[in-house]
């Protein structure tokens, strides 16, 4: 275990039946509670939607496009964290509403079973395991020592801030492996040519609603409309990347090699989830703005558990760490947000021997 916390194997196993436990009482005490609160936060989410795309229709008027963007903005935001992201993880499987399956298609340019390959599957089993999860550094940033340094990692402060601003892209981009798609022609399959057509599909749907749809229904406020909906669509994926980064790269956050993997028990598995995960605090609407992934750590231990429950699963969780020894990475969004800043910045130069670029 690439940590300084040592469990013994009787250890491991007793911490795995504790959180285990915990998972099967929330499973057991879901319900009609659950399926009441992503309802009501799905007629929140449009409102706020068509709110904001009514008042954009008026934009000409300043406070009116401020308004009507802050609306769509917050929307989309609500979509794609608190409704998409938590649906698409199969949270609410057990309503047996087709409305909230995992099948869930969300407001976004990624294509949703594309979306639970590379997250739900590849991300959640491999968590922070190098080499193998491909969202360690999202195949652009260099995010902890053991990888290796190149020239063109001094700009990472810069790729980071276009990623931030296109994390939509950057996440429709990520199951293809498109830099390899890109600069590797030979290494070109099937499946990814596949992938791809499926993204540029769902692309262009998302580009004619956004962009010109609904500019065009708005007649002369055209341009008002276009740009309210790159600003909300902006500040939705400049949130997710900040909430994301935090829940994955502040400063205490383990990253494992591949032979971790080898022979991992219940226990192993969750322990890894907690070393490589982190937590931010702050009041509900933060929680709910973020999806609850500002309970990062719990979200990987019980991934299809409903997010709303993680606040008070948390309790438990932490007091189960204390008892085992093993840290709980947690803090102010503030704090974890500038460790991710401070560490991108540390770790643009050189801190191991130059690798091939």
């Amino acid at each position: 275990m690439a940590s300084n916390v040592h469990l013994s194997p009787s250890e491991l196993a007793a911490f795995g039946r504790e959180l285990d436990e915990l998972l099967q009482r929330t499973k057991a005490d879901l319900g009609e509670r659950d399926a009441r609160y992503i309802r009501r936060v799905i007629r929140v989410q449009r409102s706020l939607e068509l709110a904001g795309r009514a008042l954009l229709f008026a934009g000409a008027f300043p406070p009116t496009w401020l308004l009507g963007t802050a609306a769509l903005a917050t929307s989309k935001i609500l979509e794609n964290m608190e409704i998409g992201h938590n649906v698409m993880h199969g949270q609410y499987e057990f309503t047996r509403d087709p409305a909230l399956s995992s099948t869930y298609e969300w407001d976004n340019v990624c294509p949703s079973d594309q979306w639970r390959h590379s997250h739900n599957y590849l991300h959640h089993t491999f968590t922070n395991v190098r080499g193998v999860d491909h969202d360690l550094g999202y195949r652009l940033l260099r995010v902890e020592e053991r990888q290796p340094w190149r020239v063109t990692t001094v700009l990472q402060p810069l790729f980071a801030a276009a990623l931030a601003a296109l994390f939509q892209w950057g996440v429709a981009a990520h199951d293809v492996d498109l830099p390899s798609y890109l600069l590797d022609p030979a290494s070109r399959s099937d499946e990814q040519r596949a992938k791809l057509r499926g993204i540029g599909r769902k692309a262009a749907r998302q580009l004619l609603k956004d962009y010109v749809l609904f500019p065009v229904l708005a007649g002369p406020f055209a341009l008002h409309v276009l740009a309210g909906n790159v600003v909300a669509n902006l500040a939705r994926n400049v949130w997710s990347f900040t909430v994301i980064f935090c829940g994955h790269f502040p400063e205490g956050t383990v990253t494992f090699p591949a032979e971790t993997l080898e022979n991992e028990t219940r226990g192993a598995f969750y322990l890894r989830q907690i070393l490589g995960s982190a937590n931010f605090g702050g009041p509900w609407l933060l929680h709910l703005f973020s999806g609850h992934l500002s309970h990062q750590i719990e979200h990987h231990l019980f991934t299809d558990v409903p997010a709303h429950r993680y606040p008070e699963m948390a309790r438990e969780v932490r007091a189960i760490c204390e008892k085992f020894g093993v840290p709980y990475n947690t803090g102010s969004l503030g704090r974890q947000f500038f460790g991710v800043l401070g560490k991108i910045v540390r770790l643009a130069l050189p801190t191991r021997p130059l690798a091939r670029a």
